[in-house]
């Protein structure tokens, strides 16, 4: 507590500098022990405070605090309430104040302050001396009875946090040729049509001020469209896959070892995506793009893990370094193959983070994963690697690079883009299977409204571009006896979206998106989702 702040709110009682009855008019300590002390304002001129007028018996004595001493504050909404009672030992504290005030004056010869003012107000203080000095030892007494506490006492903060998503979906109907070889559509996509939510809650707790315990919890029913339209290339990131189901989706804690290194460990919500520091702008489910492609590269979601360690290393201030380790199903240490840490499906990787200018963010990706099943885990594009056809399970170690980089050309204008490779190969078998994926983006903050966002999203969707695994193996011509080879044909994803700022906690996004060649193949009709998206964060 600030005894000088306390002072000069409750000095119109000082004004006996010109008029003694003002001695009856302040404010109670009571009243500003109520209120943020350290939220009242300094006043330069009576003027600003609302509730003094220059009718008012005591306004010139007022005046002349202000502008000879500045001896007086004013609380947050302008006002002084100077019409309450005050006690001898509020006065002694603000009279002690504002001598010191005048003090500094004196001995800085300004020419406001008079020396016979200082006079009276010696005398006052003679007055109260007994009052300051039993306000003295309570105030020692209050410091070190909250030094001891905060040496001594355990105190955590915790915040709740949370988003709810709900959207409208829906696609048209399209023609799909599920057997390449042959060029005809033996499956009609069904127009699909969807309503749902999206919910996500988030307890942030710091015991220390400077660590990071965060619980989330997530429920939903939004499920996929790919099984109703053959392809998972229109998949949204908003979808919950939950059927209204509560799961633990984050249990991690974040805490620093030293100014520049951090280390993150969890049971969920430890992977990749969360490690590395985002360098797309249009990142985020809830506000930004609405494609699940469209969030981030790919390869960023290998594997699907969700537990392990990871950590940030800021190496210089325009470079760093953030490590993961994850695993997919690290509750199931007795399945060898696909649970534990280090037996099933994981994940290490490192992502180099540099800011070149200050309008300029790169991000240099590594990974390394393996999953049980010859499948990548991406959730969109080529993810499956083998075959259909084979009946048993093919493990696959994957290695993949890539990198994202974004340029703000202006604050209203930000471009950017990614591109991402992959090479895996089935263990106990000779080949390798490679992959490729890309993504131009164009963010447009404060579009024609400030807060709104305009976003713009072309790329290709994970690719196989060669697979030379023994023949039946090979995915891209499953139906044609697994022959080696690539995919026949690039798919292309457009993306457009507005997301216009409803309130300060409500967004309201439109937006489509286009998918040519949908699944890499020129023989599938032009797939076209629309969507409207509702978020509410608080």
């Amino acid at each position: 507590m600030k005894l000088l702040k306390l002072g000069t709110i409750v000095l119109l009682a000082l004004a006996a500098l010109g008029d003694r009855a003002t001695l009856v008019h302040s404010t109670e300590l009571s009243a500003l022990m109520s209120e943020e002390i350290d939220s009242m304002d300094q006043v330069t001129s009576v003027s600003q405070l609302s509730d003094v007028k220059p009718t008012d018996w005591a306004f010139q004595s007022l005046q002349s605090l202000v502008e000879r001493y500045g001896c007086i504050a004013g609380f947050p909404d302008k006002t002084y309430r100077g019409n309450r009672a005050l006690s001898r030992y509020e006065f002694a504290a603000g009279l002690n104040a504002c001598m010191d005030r005048v003090n500094d004056l004196i001995a800085a010869n300004s020419n406001g302050a008079k020396r016979e003012d200082l006079n009276t107000l010696r005398k006052l203080q003679e007055q109260f001396a007994s009052e300051l000095a039993t306000l003295r030892g309570k105030v020692d007494a209050l410091d070190s009875k909250v030094a001891m506490l905060e040496k001594q006492q355990f105190s955590t903060t915790s915040k709740l946090y949370g988003q709810v998503v709900v959207g409208l979906q829906g696609s048209n109907s399209i023609g799909v040729d599920l057997f390449p070889k042959d060029g005809v559509k033996e499956r009609s996509g069904q127009a699909n049509i969807t309503f749902g939510y999206n919910t996500q809650l988030t307890i942030a707790t710091s015991f220390r001020g400077d660590d990071l315990l965060l619980t989330g919890f997530q429920t939903g029913n939004i499920s996929s469209s790919a099984g109703a339209i053959s392809t998972n290339m229109g998949r949204l990131a908003y979808e919950s896959e939950l059927n209204n189901k509560l799961v633990i989706s984050d249990l991690s804690y974040r805490f620093p070892v030293t100014p520049s290194f951090g280390l993150l460990i969890g049971a969920a919500g430890v992977n990749p995506e969360n490690v590395f520091r985002g360098i797309n702008p249009l990142e985020g489910y809830a506000d930004g793009a609405l494609s699940r492609f469209g969030q981030r590269n790919p390869i960023l979601t290998v594997a699907d893990t969700s537990a392990g360690m990871g950590f940030d290393w800021q190496i210089a201030p325009k470079v760093s370094l953030q490590g993961v380790y994850s695993a997919t199903n690290p509750a199931l240490p007795s399945d060898a193959e696909n649970g534990g840490l280090f037996n099933g499906s994981y994940t290490a990787g490192a992502q180099l983070s540099l800011a070149p200018t200050r309008s300029i963010d790169v991000g240099l990706h590594y990974l390394y994963s393996r999953t049980p099943n010859g499948v990548l885990g991406f959730g969109v594009g080529d993810t499956q690697l083998i075959s259909p056809l084979v009946v048993d399970a093919v493990a696959t170690t994957t290695q993949a690079i890539g990198a994202t980089a974004a340029w703000r050309i202006n604050p209203k204008w930000t471009v950017g883009a990614w591109g991402g490779w992959t090479s895996s190969q089935a263990i106990g078998q000779p080949g390798t299977v490679e992959t490729t994926n890309w993504m131009l983006f164009s963010a447009l903050p404060d579009l024609f409204v400030p807060g709104n966002l305009g976003g713009l999203l072309v790329g290709q969707p994970p690719k196989i571009t060669s697979s030379t695994l023994p023949d039946g193996l090979n995915f891209p011509n499953f139906s044609d006896n697994g022959t080696q080879g690539g995919q026949s044909a690039s798919s292309l994803h457009v993306e457009a979206f507005y997301r216009a700022r409803v309130s300060e906690n409500i967004t309201l996004t439109p937006g489509f998106l286009m998918i040519f060649n949908p699944n890499h193949n020129a023989s599938n009709d032009t797939l076209m989702i629309g969507s409207v998206r509702a978020s509410f964060q608080f």
